[in-house]
């Protein structure tokens, strides 16, 4: 007994002394997550991609609730339709609404406007949770918002934005940070009742049900015709993007408190950003450098000031 819990003092303060491999990882994940998109979409409509990452993941977490039952929170029966809901449009329409909008924009562009999710929860917070907005987070939120504007007419693509296609991309990259931070704001009340991780697998699990009415005879042609890319990026969204990312990011908050964590998120447009450019060759122009340094600035302005 006594053995053990050396042990597993032992192994608290090896994960401790880890930390920036545990938050270092999680981020590179999330940054490569935009460029592995495009790289599913080569072969892949972004339905059947959202239908095909989430069914390796959850092959993944069923294995897992079978296998580590304790490591999650009881599941109650009366819980499972808001579960539901919350997974649907938190998780599924949320990938669905990204898939859609980087067939238009690119990888780094869509980054950026991701990035504006925690300003959004601000925003929702105040009016479902009576969360005030000080002055300087509204400041903060005005900037932001200024920076996607700049960011949706900053594409390199000139008869891309006329014809309309561009904006469009924007809209629905900007609607999936919108329902990640409903997501966010609907699941404060049931995790009252679970644990971070185990209310995202259960909202992953159930929300992915939700993708079922979108299978069509076209996710098997697109299957015959994928290669080893395409499968590489499908393995890489679901495994190391999604359940690896977030298993590591709820151990980095069990380590550390949410608004120090939270800091280390605002490097994945960034990192994201340097990748596209040297796979993808996608340019960066002067606007899109002012939109992004716009949104950060508010991000972290809003951050400072909601402590």
């Amino acid at each position: 007994m006594i053995s053990q819990r050396i042990s597993e003092k032992d192994r608290w303060k090896y994960t401790k002394k880890n930390f920036y491999l545990i938050i270092g990882l999680p981020i590179i994940f999330w940054a490569l997550a935009f460029p592995f998109i495009r790289i599913g979409l080569r072969y892949l409509s972004p339905v059947n991609l959202t239908i095909l990452r989430f069914l390796v993941v959850c092959i993944v977490f069923i294995f897992t609730l079978l296998f580590m039952p304790k490591k999650f929170s009881k599941l109650h029966i009366s819980d499972i339709p808001s579960i539901f809901l919350l997974g649907f449009f938190g998780v599924t329409v949320y990938h669905l609404g990204l898939n859609y909008g980087e067939q238009y924009v690119s990888a780094s562009t869509a980054s950026l406007i991701i990035a504006f999710i925690p300003i959004l929860v601000v925003i929702l917070a105040a009016f479902f949770l009576d969360e005030k907005i000080k002055q300087n987070m509204f400041f903060g939120i005005i900037l932001s918002l200024l920076g996607v504007v700049i960011l949706s007419i900053s594409g390199s693509d000139t008869r891309a934005f006329f014809e309309g296609t561009y904006a469009v991309g924007v809209l629905t990259t900007f609607i999936a940070a919108l329902m990640g931070a409903i997501y966010t704001v609907a699941g404060k009340k049931l995790l009252k009742r679970y644990s971070p991780l185990s209310l995202t697998v259960y909202a992953m699990l159930f929300g992915s049900l939700g993708l079922i009415p979108f299978f069509t005879p076209s996710l098997l042609t697109e299957i015959k015709s994928m290669t080893v890319e395409g499968w590489t990026a499908v393995i890489f969204l679901g495994v190391f993007s999604t359940v690896i990312g977030y298993v590591l990011w709820y151990v980095a908050l069990e380590i550390k408190n949410a608004s120090e964590v939270s800091m280390y998120l605002y490097s994945i447009p960034i990192l994201s950003t340097i990748i596209s450019c040297l796979f993808f060759g996608e340019k960066i122009t002067v606007l899109f450098i002012l939109g992004g340094f716009l949104v950060i600035s508010g991000l972290i302005m809003v951050d400072k000031y909601s402590r």
